[in-house]
């Protein structure tokens, strides 16, 4: 029984494995448990740098700014600087420019995506698009994102996300490009549409399906509780999503977030990404979005990769199916208004 038994599953998308093993879940667990995250925090905090009004690290005030507000981020990680290539067949250096960006969703401290109402979501949607269409614009590649929680890397609890966007295609972005190129031009669609059909006729890893996107736990999740979201219309970049999908889409992300919250009854880390097409894309491009979370067994033990995830190949113990049966049982049908 493939519930049963180790096996390895492929990703079409970025072309890897994973290796599968259901039969570790029954093994008693006296690794590292993580503190809980609180689950009750101000709407206002005087010393968070994202607030209205405060000061930041360096020395900027924030405007007493209401709904979403995005600014450059004051410590990037790219910028927009020059350099030169060094072609060495084991030293290689390529320069790489770009900017960094820091989206406010809430002037409250205390909301997160699974608790701002679904209004706000849209103004987030929205916000999203108008980055996403100013800087492809300028650059090749822009990657939205959020990481939810200290235990994903946030440095500071404020309902925010990050866009990077750089002169360059990133690796995972460039085997994307590739996989759905060649699957266009083998089959004459597009990957993520025909694997679509496939997960509504199955059924058993769907989790959200609207006219405008699907959600599901994807056969070849790596994190324990790993969703991919899809838009099902024709679409290759967040800009492109007409009024009804930006609607539904934010009824969408209360609902999934809301999900996982409800999981463990905890706030649930996760780092959560869109993919719009680059530059040069072909056809076959399909808007999608990540999300890793990496709680694995409760609200304090998560999934390490470690060893093997890091020497050989991804690995994970609870099945796809067996995450989307749990996700499935405490994911609201409807989102709130």
């Amino acid at each position: 029984m493939i519930d049963d038994a180790p096996h390895r599953r492929r990703n079409p998308l970025n072309d890897s494995w994973v290796l599968v093993s259901p039969h570790r879940t029954k093994r008693p667990w006296q690794g590292q448990v993580e503190a809980p995250e609180p689950d009750t925090t101000p709407a206002y905090v005087e010393d968070c740098y994202l607030c209205p009004g405060n000061t930041r690290a360096d020395g900027v005030q924030n405007p007493d700014y209401d709904g979403v507000w995005v600014f450059d981020n004051d410590f990037p990680a790219l910028l927009d600087a020059g350099g030169a290539p060094v072609d060495d067949p084991l030293l290689g250096r390529a320069p790489v420019a770009g900017t960094c960006r820091v989206i406010c969703y809430s002037r409250s401290h205390n909301l997160t995506m699974s608790t701002l109402p679904v209004a706000a979501l849209r103004n987030v949607v929205d916000t999203w698009a108008a980055q996403h269409a100013e800087l492809s614009a300028r650059y090749d590649w822009v990657q939205i994102f959020e990481n939810r929680g200290a235990m994903m890397g946030c440095s500071n609890p404020h309902p925010h996300g990050q866009i990077w966007a750089t002169d360059t295609v990133p690796t995972e972005a460039a085997r994307k490009r590739e996989t759905q190129r060649t699957w266009h031009a083998t089959h004459g669609t597009a990957m993520l549409a025909d694997y679509a059909t496939r997960e509504v006729a199955e059924g058993e890893r769907v989790l959200i399906a609207t006219p405008h996107w699907l959600v599901v736990v994807p056969w070849w999740a790596v994190w324990p509780f790993e969703t991919l979201i899809i838009a099902r219309d024709d679409v290759a970049s967040i800009d492109a999503l007409s009024s009804a999908a930006r609607d539904d889409l934010a009824h969408v992300l209360s609902q999934i977030t809301r999900g996982y919250d409800a999981l463990f009854s905890a706030p649930f880390p996760y780092s959560m990404g869109w993919s719009s097409a680059p530059a040069g894309a072909a056809p076959g491009w399909r808007l999608h979005a990540h999300v890793y979370p990496p709680l694995l067994r409760s609200a304090t033990v998560r999934k390490f990769m470690v060893g093997y995830e890091l020497m050989a190949e991804a690995q994970r113990d609870l099945t796809p199916e067996q995450a989307a049966d749990r996700l499935r049982a405490v994911t609201p049908t409807e989102a709130p208004a």
